[in-house]
């Protein structure tokens, strides 16, 4: 039988209200996760992880706004403000979190030239997390999603999970996303295409 795994994604100050890029409604998703914790056997927590000056922030960028586009060598990027700076308090998780339980932490964005929304992959799409390993490693075959944001950091490392074999659900309610420019529709439905179950 296989193994199922609970994937809780950048539940961290910074993407709460109160933080530098606040999810609206981000901290009202933490009792919800903690039952899951609860739950679930195999616990698996990302962290944003960025150095001072990520590409990705658009204080790097003369000229750009913050949710602006630009054009990097692996594609296109949205600017973010500076968030989720390594050994910050933006970057902790947040105080509520039950993490404790988790068997490993992926840190994700910690390359300084590509962003990486995916639990699974860089934003090059290429360069891999190692946490596709781990969980096959480990007999884990289902995966359950949950955190912030639905349609960056959730929907990227959906999408990859089923990529990658993994039988992939997306719980919406224990979710809450940015929606920008309608994002959250554009990925909601190319995650049912994919398979992602959103339940």
């Amino acid at each position: 039988m296989k193994e199922d795994a609970l994937v809780v994604i950048d539940v961290q100050n910074d993407f709460c209200p109160g933080g530098s890029l606040a999810v609206a409604g981000g901290d009202e998703i933490v009792p919800l996760i903690n039952e899951m914790i609860g739950r679930f056997e195999h616990v698996v927590l990302t962290q944003d992880w960025h150095p001072a000056g990520h590409s990705s922030f658009a204080s790097q960028h003369p000229g750009k706004q913050p949710f602006e586009t630009t054009k990097m060598p692996y594609g296109d990027q949205t600017l973010w403000p500076d968030h989720c700076m390594q050994g910050t308090g933006g970057a902790a998780f947040h105080e509520a979190l039950e993490w404790t339980k988790a068997e490993i932490v992926i840190r994700k964005g910690f390359r300084k030239a590509i962003d990486s929304y995916s639990a699974f992959f860089e934003n090059d799409r290429k360069t891999p997390t190692g946490l596709g390993g781990y969980l096959k490693e480990r007999g884990i075959g289902s995966i359950t999603l949950v955190g912030l944001a639905t349609d960056f950091c959730v929907a990227y490392s959906a999408l990859d999970a089923v990529k990658l074999g993994f039988e992939t659900t997306v719980r919406l309610d224990a979710c809450r996303a940015i929606d920008l420019g309608g994002s959250l529709e554009i990925m909601a439905g190319k995650m049912r295409d994919a398979g992602v179950k959103l339940v």
